[in-house]
């Protein structure tokens, strides 16, 4: 697979995952579809919880399901909503903790792609473990 067609196939992932968005008080739906260096592609939707800092979104909840599997490093993660919209800053630090170079796609739901850069240049003068005082 090209990696045209994969970044295709991985933005058809995350506007499927964004179907299963619980998002009772926003009614902003995210999904997102990360891949792993050995080609295992995880997805997620935003979660919402009444108590709002509970709340996970999807990014993270793709993150999660590809540690718990085993999964340590990533190279591509799409991300869909209705207007395009970047990872948050929450997102982008759990993601660079473990692949600070990833390639980040933002795409609305049409497929219009919004950005297309790497991680370390979304989030500036990122910090992972090896920066922690042993």
């Amino acid at each position: 697979m090209n990696a045209e067609s994969a970044v295709q196939h991985l933005l058809a992932l995350a506007v499927e995952a964004s179907n299963n968005a619980y998002i009772p008080y926003s009614n902003y739906p995210v999904g997102a579809a990360l891949r792993a260096l050995d080609g295992t592609i995880y997805s997620g939707c935003n979660v919402e919880n009444a108590s709002y800092p509970v709340t996970i979104c999807a990014e993270r909840t793709a993150l999660v399901k590809a540690i718990s599997e085993g999964r340590r490093a990533f190279d591509l993660i799409v991300v869909v909503t209705k207007n395009g919209g970047s990872p948050c800053g929450m997102c982008r630090q759990m993601l660079f903790e473990f692949s600070p170079h990833l390639r980040v796609i933002t795409a609305d739901m049409d497929g219009q792609i919004h950005i297309d850069a790497p991680l370390d240049s979304l989030l500036l003068n990122g910090f992972g473990p090896e920066r922690l005082a042993r």
